[in-house]
């Protein structure tokens, strides 16, 4: 054989291992590095494996029973360091992001320039009736950069106080690993009350009406809901989302948001309209109600007496949870193959300590079909099935959300309680170890490590 015959076939060879290993070679490669320099056909080879669906559970589940509509009650539990413990007492805010963890050479606090001229009613209990219409300005836009939705957000909404903060700023605290796939709304809403001199709530159970009052009386309010990528986007299937809500209108039936993915356009990061996106009223509840319909509302401490008014008798938390059972049992009698709904009851369930009619709602949605991104956002299956000790179904959508994306504190964190209430004690602690690792600002996990370290 000749040399160059040798050297084309080696060559021919090379070629071949190198495209043969290059999915995986692009798997290994941070996913915000592909998304930013690399062409789409080159993201679709480097898309990590998934299952389509979460997987399903294993019992059978007496749906059914779940929509009547009997009087509420809850149960003695055992609690121990989970999220919504940790966050009792502190109205609904992550203690994970306290003033003492912050960076010592971080301001204490970040002042804002004077207020807009749009000004609430100086009467608390007494509001106005809305306008037909309304706008709120100025914002500034920002296009988000990698999986940046939340600090994105959060701070065009800041903007209209004056804030000048660019969403670097706010994920050094919000997700300080930029892998992070997701920012809750409590995390956003102690970021305002800790960091800022504004203040910022957040609440369930929405609806348009409430939004448009924030919008009339000169409230930024951010809203979390689900997202079918537009166009030819849509291969990427459904997300969580955040849009931030500036302007209504009765007469066309539209809200106008700010969107830090796709702005105005049908494109990611092309181009956003001052004016904002266009969302009909339907569409805007139709995945709003996705998350519950969720909504942080952004306003000066002086002004909480016009929060509350406008948010009503869902100010307190028990009511809020005990109002939403009601609408959500409502509105599966009339859409019962809804998954979303479905994991909306097992949520509220939860929050009402009602662990075994949460875990048989959650049950359902997984029946019916839930996305396979469903718990980078939303963990209340982990906290249904820990309680009643379905330790198995913890682990096992766990592992489903972990599966070649290790960037989820929270499912480490729910993995590590189930194993250690298995016994599995190095095991636990490895999981714990890893979500402290990925968000040093996780305070349960930092709280039940220690648990660990005490009783060992």
């Amino acid at each position: 054989m000749s040399k160059r015959r040798l050297v084309l076939l080696l060559s021919t060879l090379a070629i071949g291992v190198l495209a043969w290993q290059l999915p995986a070679i692009l798997k290994s490669i941070p996913s915000r590095y592909v998304a930013a320099y690399l062409p789409e056909p080159i993201q679709v080879l480097a898309e990590r494996d998934h299952v389509e669906l979460l997987p399903t559970a294993a019992v059978e589940t007496d749906a059914v029973s779940l929509l009547n509509p009997d009087p509420v009650t809850t149960s003695e539990v055992t609690i121990v360091a989970t999220p919504s413990t940790i966050d009792a007492g502190n109205d609904g805010q992550d203690s994970s992001l306290a003033v003492d963890d912050l960076e010592q050479n971080e301001p204490d606090k970040l002042h804002s320039d004077p207020e807009p001229s749009i000004r609430p009613s100086s009467a608390p209990t007494e509001l106005p009736l809305i306008p037909s219409s309304s706008r709120l300005v100025p914002f500034k836009h920002q296009f988000q950069t990698w999986n940046n939705c939340g600090p994105a957000t959060l701070a065009m909404g800041l903007s209209f106080f004056g804030l000048d903060l660019d969403q670097e700023l706010t994920a050094e605290t919000l997700k300080p690993n930029p892998e992070d796939r997701n920012v809750s709304p409590s995390e956003m809403t102690a970021y305002v009350n800790n960091k800022t001199e504004l203040s910022a709530i957040n609440r369930v159970n929405g609806d348009l009406y409430t939004l448009k009052r924030f919008v009339a009386n000169g409230y930024p309010v951010i809203v979390e809901l689900g997202l079918e990528p537009p166009g030819e986007y849509r291969w990427m299937g459904w997300y969580g989302h955040y849009l931030l809500v500036v302007a209504y209108d009765d007469a066309s039936e539209q809200f106008w948001v700010y969107d830090s993915w796709f702005g105005t356009s049908d494109v990611p990061v092309e181009n956003a309209d001052s004016d904002g996106r266009q969302v009909s009223y339907s569409d805007l509840d139709n995945y709003w109600r996705q998350f519950n319909r969720s909504y942080t509302v952004l306003y000066h401490p002086e002004h909480e007496l016009d929060i509350e008014t406008i948010i009503g008798t869902d100010i307190d938390e028990n009511s809020m949870w005990v109002r939403a059972l009601t609408v959500v049992q409502e509105e599966l009698e009339a859409d019962p193959d809804n998954a979303f709904l479905w994991f909306n009851l097992g949520s509220i369930y939860n929050e009402l300590a009602n662990y075994e009619n949460s875990a048989a709602a959650f049950d359902q949605a997984r029946a019916i079909g839930l996305p396979w991104r469903m718990l980078w956002y939303q963990f209340g299956p982990y906290e249904a099935y820990y309680h009643i000790g379905r330790y198995d179904d913890v682990i096992l959508l766990a592992d489903v959300t972990l599966l070649d994306r290790p960037y989820f504190e929270e499912s480490y964190y729910y993995k590590g309680l189930a194993l250690d209430a298995l016994g599995r004690d190095e095991e636990a602690r490895t999981n714990i170890d890893l979500a402290i690792r990925f968000n040093p600002n996780f305070e349960p996990a930092a709280l039940f490590f220690d648990q660990l370290e005490n009783s060992s």
